[in-house]
């Protein structure tokens, strides 16, 4: 029996224990499109044994954004003879990304007990999308197409959706989270002004219909992503009103009324004073 839940015709989700993460397979007369590849590559190799039960190759696999929870099974994609996919900026971004976060993960191994998973991780190749795209391309998998859109930048630079028109499911990536209570993470490489925007591109794929599979969660509709969408724009719109008045970044976390828990934006706050236009800050208040 398939550990997959099929949330529309021969469009399956699993929503993985580590990390919470969703892999999305998507099923075509050619062959199997999988959306995102989890976190390391034995891990990816023992979700592509389960994936064998859905039936037909895995031709195809796409990465929604750079983030190793999402890239760093693509070599053992790769070997059972997948084309990678992503956004051109994921070529870019993920050799730095997964450097840093392969190093860390080193440390952390130091002295702790052992742990296979995260031992995983550190010994994976990294494999890089072989096939990139600027900004819509068109996967045909035989009797039906599949979308992979950039929207723009938002939780990251290569944030990518795809769309699977025939039976009205969107999947978001990182662009959308409902796990641990809906508050989307703002890392040190997301963009906090251009996400709204983003999502508003998104809100345009969407019907009230629409199944939506965010990247960590359980599948959501347009009404959740259109106050997600909202609740992001009010904090863009608060940390821009902030740097307006003059307020510095080190002093934004205790000056402004957030929609959520201050210590849950991450480098919302730093990276949108980055972002900023100089004209639109003015000096620190005194």
């Amino acid at each position: 029996m398939t550990v997959f839940s099929e949330v529309a015709d021969r469009v399956w989700v699993r929503r993985l224990d580590w990390c919470d993460v969703n892999v999305t397979v998507v099923g075509g007369s050619d062959g199997l499109l999988v959306v995102d590849s989890w976190a390391s590559a034995p891990s990816a190799r023992g979700l592509l044994e389960e994936i064998g039960s859905l039936g037909g190759p895995v031709r195809w696999l796409v990465n929604t954004h750079d983030h190793f929870d999402h890239t760093f099974g693509n070599a053992a994609f790769a070997e059972a003879g997948a084309q990678v996919i992503a956004h051109e900026d994921v070529l870019r971004t993920l050799p730095d990304h997964a450097a840093a976060v392969q190093r860390q993960a080193a440390l952390d191994l130091e002295g702790a007990p052992p742990d296979p998973r995260l031992r995983g991780l550190v010994e994976t190749e990294i494999a890089l999308p072989t096939r990139t795209f600027s900004s819509v391309t068109v996967v045909d998998l035989g009797d039906r197409a599949v979308e992979l859109v950039h929207p723009g930048r938002g939780h990251t630079s290569g944030d990518c959706v795809v769309r699977v028109d025939d039976v009205d499911v969107l999947v978001a990536g990182d662009l959308m989270e409902e796990a641990d209570g809906g508050i989307p993470s703002f890392g040190e490489d997301s963009w906090p002004l251009d996400w709204p925007l983003s999502l508003d591109v998104v809100l345009q794929m969407v019907t009230p219909a629409t199944v939506v599979v965010p990247g960590h969660g359980r599948p959501v509709d347009r009404d959740f992503v259109e106050e997600q969408r909202n609740t992001i724009g009010v904090v863009a719109e608060t940390i821009r009103d902030l740097a307006a008045r003059g307020v510095p970044a080190s002093q934004a976390a205790e000056a402004g009324d957030w929609p959520w828990p201050v210590e849950r934006l991450g480098h919302a706050i730093e990276r949108t004073y980055a972002q900023l236009p100089a004209g639109q800050k003015r000096l620190p208040l005194v």
